[in-house]
């Protein structure tokens, strides 16, 4: 049998195995705990939501928009990225964010996104080589022994890793490389989604605060699900988890890196607490936090927003998409336009207060 068929199959067995033993000990769970976690949980959103919002706020600061279609975004994609692999929620925060800014342009919005990275890559790090110098997390090369076909077969591989982090850095330089000489008016744009970082004090009292303190609710939200599934509650064991979701987040080919977070746990964890009970763990948290942000971004996808199903936002945004790269193709070549006066006014020019964008083809009325 093919060797990579064969640790596939493994890897499903034990993530199923694991999920068995979740539902058998259903009885076992705390859920007034639970239920606070996913508060907290959900609380952590809701301030990150905040923190993207003042970033939009900054691009645009002459356009009127609702925190409350921006929230319904940032959960809409968490929801999404929670159950379906390969970070599909993006496409749906980013329509859903544009759609809510009128006259605003994909570039700038998700521009905007990168200001959140910033915060949230630094604190990675930190988390990261605290859990390195624990002694109960596996160092990278060990990553290969772990039951996750995902990260074992890249962590046995390092070549074949190795090439596809240099093929996809040699790809973004050369985009970057076209883009830069083709698209001035585009950097422009992505320059505005930028605007907040320009402003060093706003910066940090109206992104920086605010991430930080979503991270302490996220926490909070941690230690309140290792107490529900009795793994039990600590400094340590938070910080643990979230270097064990920093390293998930990597790896995007399962929903919310549910199998890499799943043996990971089941190894970091594995003298805290019987085995049983951190296999339940690790599915458990999983499928309650997903269960929790798909609802709630579903509910906001229907209510807020007009839409049916998250399938029918990704269809809508592929077509805005694509209607919005015909306009911009069209404008650069039509007559009376050059590239001078693109560069000149770019995305400002465009992002006119009061101008909506057309609704895209397949979506039900709304805006």
């Amino acid at each position: 049998m093919n060797p990579a068929s064969t640790s596939i199959g493994q890897s499903l067995t034990s993530f199923l195995d694991a999920v068995g033993k979740f539902f058998a000990d259903l009885a076992a769970v705390h859920w007034l705990a639970l239920l606070l976690g996913l508060l907290f949980f959900g609380a952590n959103l809701t301030i990150r939501s905040r923190a993207f919002f003042n970033s939009l706020r900054a691009a645009y600061p002459t356009i009127p928009m609702q925190w409350r279609r921006v929230w319904g975004a940032y959960f809409a994609a968490v929801g999404f990225n929670n159950v379906v692999p390969a970070r599909g929620g993006d496409i749906i925060k980013l329509f859903l964010t544009r759609s809510s800014i009128p006259g605003s342009r994909y570039p700038t919005v998700a521009a905007a996104f990168f200001v959140e990275s910033i915060f949230d890559a630094t604190v990675g790090v930190l988390v990261l080589v605290y859990a390195f110098t624990q002694g109960v997390f596996p160092k990278p090369p060990d990553f290969a022994k772990l039951s996750s076909f995902d990260i074992s077969y890249l962590a046995e591989h390092f070549r074949l890793t190795l090439f596809l982090i240099t093929l996809l850095a040699i790809v973004s330089l050369v985009a970057f490389a076209l883009l830069s000489v083709r698209a001035k008016a585009f950097w422009a744009r992505v320059r505005q989604g930028l605007t907040i970082l320009t402003d060093k004090r706003r910066y940090l009292r109206e992104v920086a605060l605010l991430q930080a303190i979503g991270w302490l609710f996220r926490a909070a939200a941690f230690w309140c699900m290792l107490d529900a599934f009795g793994v039990g509650g600590s400094v340590q064991n938070v910080l643990l988890v979230f270097a064990i979701n920093q390293v998930a987040g990597a790896v995007p080919f399962t929903p919310g890196g549910a199998g890499v977070q799943q043996a990971l746990l089941v190894k970091v964890f594995a003298t805290s607490a019987p085995t049983a009970v951190v296999a339940a763990y690790s599915v458990g948290q999983q499928i309650a936090i997903a269960f929790f942000t798909a609802a709630v971004g579903l509910c906001a996808v229907v209510f807020i927003f007009d839409f049916r199903s998250f399938g029918e936002v990704i269809a809508a945004g592929r077509a805005s998409r694509a209607e919005e790269r015909a306009s911009d193709a069209a404008r650069q070549h039509g007559p009376g336009d050059s590239a001078d006066e693109d560069d000149l006014q770019g995305a400002f020019d465009e992002d006119e207060p009061g101008r909506t964008p057309p609704a895209p083809r397949g979506a039900r009325a709304r805006y």
